[in-house]
């Protein structure tokens, strides 16, 4: 007599999906994610055909092989039948006012130079009044201001950005970046599609030198260019998904003349 052998699920599930399609937006073969969290390549093969279910100690595992960020994480162990690991909490809760509090002692200090807080998809949560000053120019009107899609979509950017091309150039390489280390994210996914139809209309020059070390955004104003040098602040210290998400651009003065023009605006 022969043993019965169960028919293979239809539907591979949402943590299958889900996997396969974070192993895939890691550019990770099976055997590679295999490997690297010391799994048999047959068991992560099953679990991405539902053929087999994961515990919660696997998800981790597997999630830990993807260095995937605290949300997908949570995102896998949802799909899984889990519930999420890491907290979410809202930038106005009051588990996170010591947090606010510092972003807004931090921004504040910055003054007079630029300051802004944006998302993991680069949509400004909060500025201070000199970062909203210079980005009133590429304000078009929407209700969320998303720097990426200002800079990409808003067609007054070519009149309010002296080196756009650049700019773009240099925002496509990190928003890459930043959609490989999250995995499957549609947003992200859909803000480098729309840098990359900017890039095309505002195409670079190729320089036959070197290119400089440093990329200033150049602001045309009625007087001189103002020209800035941006750094990003990242919190890393924190197991809350809101928290890893933020994004702290602090703008400094790249030369004399703007050093002087912010000391001068009074904000």
């Amino acid at each position: 007599m022969f043993a019965r052998v169960a028919p293979l699920p239809t539907e591979a599930g949402p943590f299958a999906s889900a996997l396969r399609r974070f192993r895939a937006a890691r550019r990770m073969s099976q055997l590679d994610l295999a490997l690297g969290c010391d799994v048999s390549a047959r068991h992560l093969s099953f679990l991405e055909s539902g053929r087999a279910q994961p515990s919660r100690d696997m998800v981790l595992r597997l999630a830990a092989g993807l260095l995937a960020p605290l949300g997908t994480q949570n995102a896998l162990l949802q799909a899984a039948g889990f519930a999420p690991m890491f907290p979410a909490s809202p930038l106005a809760s009051e588990a996170l006012a010591p947090l606010r509090a510092i972003l807004t002692e931090m921004m504040a200090r910055h003054a007079p130079n630029p300051a802004l807080l944006v998302n993991r998809h680069w949509t400004v949560l909060d500025a201070n009044p000199s970062a909203r000053a210079l980005l009133a120019p590429l304000d078009d009107g929407k209700d969320e201001m998303n720097v990426v899609r200002m800079l990409a979509e808003s067609p007054l950017a070519a009149v309010a950005i002296g080196n756009l091309a650049e700019v773009l150039e240099e925002m496509t390489a990190r928003l890459r970046l930043e959609a490989l280390e999250a995995g499957d994210d549609p947003v992200l996914a859909g803000l480098v599609a729309s840098l990359d139809a900017a890039r095309a209309r505002y195409p670079a020059a190729v320089a036959a030198t070197p290119r400089r070390p440093l990329i200033p955004l150049v602001l045309n104003t009625p007087g001189q260019p103002l020209r800035f040098l941006s750094t990003i602040v990242h919190f890393g210290t924190s197991e809350d998904v809101t928290v890893r998400d933020l994004r702290l651009e602090l703008l400094f003065p790249a030369d004399d003349h703007t050093r002087a023009a912010m000391a001068e605006s009074g904000v």
